[in-house]
């Protein structure tokens, strides 16, 4: 209806142009569709479903104390994530659940003891189970029930490793639960009004997983949920972040040795002279202008995700709403005072990385102005040599003319002489031969003088030249 409508507004000129087009696509192919509200069904983005649905991607699930959530981050490229795409396919279909579509990166399947969340990230993937817990008294025993025995396959190295438990426990027994934890490294904070604490140290068991703890005093499962996944998200992009930092330590000597090098090809730039010598400096210089851009290519992805991780841990932090607890760190005061001097290194490195590439480009300007000079000087000095030579040959040729105008002029008077001698042997009436050969000389020498005179002009005349 509203499409017929549209086509008729458009006939009548009540519509722009360019609304036609799509006014009678509509008409085409979805003038009788409607929802079941009796609106009109209009042609789709195509990636309409993906932006409505990210708002809705990864949901908190709803959960009761006491509850124990594991979850393990695997690095994976692009042929590692297919594999595993292709494996926990056949996981699902083995436990009678439905399989994640092609292009989806989140999914959740019901265990009969308990739920496995798979997630798909840009350059890792995690798997988090949540089953029913123990009860204090099982907070540091194994969890039972969960898939990841011998008959689960991780789909690449794992980089995180987490154990959060969700229990509910008196004032009186709090402080001996928490004494398992190093006190060293611990952090205590109340969430929510105190309606639960959060307990960690951030280091790990001898299952290698950090153990996270909440203490419900009063959650509702939306909010023991929300709470629970993004502490797990805390410590997943927490671990992920200060990935960063083995990459700085890793570039950190060589970008000291390029400081170095630099540092050395400046004070030799001072007293260099010769344009080979400069030319050497300059060689030198690219190679280590190349070897830093390797090395800053190399880092910038790491880096660039390390600043990305770092914003989602602060996010996340924000999010929980911690309050302090007396006597202890809160979990933003322990990651600022462990994890910010981390991304300062990082930052740090790329900051050095970049402004040694500014100070190499600059260096390297500089040397190639003196080659440059240092060759227009050489060449200057050629042309000086060059415009010498040609003067020598001019001072040679004009030699060379004088010369030739005599010996032609001595060819053509013997010639004039053979003649008058030859025309008094036949009779005429001429001076004696002498006084003929003697008479034609100088007439002889003018004339191939201007002769060769003017063939010299012809061809020194550019004029000329083009016009022949």
């Amino acid at each position: 209806m509203a499409a017929a409508s549209a086509v008729v507004a458009v006939e009548k000129g009540a519509l722009p142009a360019g609304f036609a087009k799509r006014a009678q696509v509509v008409t085409e192919t979805d003038k009788d569709a409607e929802r079941p509200g009796g609106l009109p069904a209009f042609e789709a983005h195509p990636n309409r479903d993906l932006v409505l649905g990210e708002v809705h991607a990864r949901p908190f699930r709803m959960v009761e104390t006491p509850r124990v959530f594991l979850r393990y981050g695997f690095t994976t490229d692009e042929e590692a994530t297919a594999r595993d795409r292709e494996w926990f396919s056949g996981f699902c279909r083995s436990h009678g659940a439905p399989v994640p579509d092609a292009s989806a990166r989140y999914h959740v399947i019901d265990l009969q003891t308990g739920a496995l969340r798979w997630e798909r990230h840009g350059e890792f993937t995690t798997y988090t189970w949540d089953g029913p817990g123990q009860g204090v008294t099982g907070v540091f025993d194994a969890p039972r029930g969960h898939p990841f025995g011998a008959g689960f396959r991780a789909p690449g190295p794992q980089i995180v490793a987490a154990r959060l438990d969700l229990v509910r426990v008196e004032d009186a027994d709090f402080e001996p639960l928490i004494e398992r934890f190093d006190r060293t490294s611990l952090a205590v904070s109340s969430i929510h009004g105190d309606a639960a604490r959060i307990v960690t140290d951030f280091r790990q068991d001898k299952d290698g997983m950090t153990r996270i703890l909440i203490v419900d005093d009063r959650l509702r499962p939306h909010q023991a949920g929300a709470l629970a996944q993004r502490l797990l998200e805390v410590e997943t992009y927490r671990t992920l972040a200060l990935l960063g930092l083995a990459e700085a330590n890793r570039q950190a000597p060589s970008v000291a040795r390029i400081e170095a090098g630099l540092a050395d090809i400046a004070e030799k730039m001072r007293s260099s002279e010769g344009v080979e010598t400069n030319r050497v400096l300059l060689d030198d210089l690219t190679r280590l202008a190349a070897e830093l851009e390797a090395g800053a290519a190399a880092s910038a992805y790491r880096f660039g995700a390390s600043r990305a991780y770092e914003a989602i841990v602060e996010q996340r932090l924000l999010a929980i709403e911690e309050s302090p607890v007396e006597g202890y760190f809160t979990f933003h005061q322990f990651l600022n005072r462990r994890m910010a001097p981390a991304m300062r290194t990082c930052r740090t490195l790329e900051e050095r990385q970049a402004n040694l590439s500014r100070k190499l480009a600059r260096a390297a300007t500089l040397l190639r102005t003196r080659v440059d000079v240092e060759l227009e000087r050489q060449n200057r000095d050629l042309l000086v040599a060059m415009n010498r030579r040609a003067r020598l040959q001019l001072r040679l040729q004009q030699t060379v003319e004088g010369l030739s105008v005599a010996a032609v002029s001595y060819y053509v008077v013997g010639l004039i002489s053979y003649l008058a001698k030859a025309a008094k042997e036949s009779g005429l009436h001429l001076p004696s031969t002498e006084v003929v050969t003697g008479i034609s000389v100088p007439v002889v020498v003018i004339a191939i003088w201007m002769m060769v005179k003017r063939i010299r002009a012809h061809h020194s005349d550019p004029e000329k030249d083009d016009s022949s």
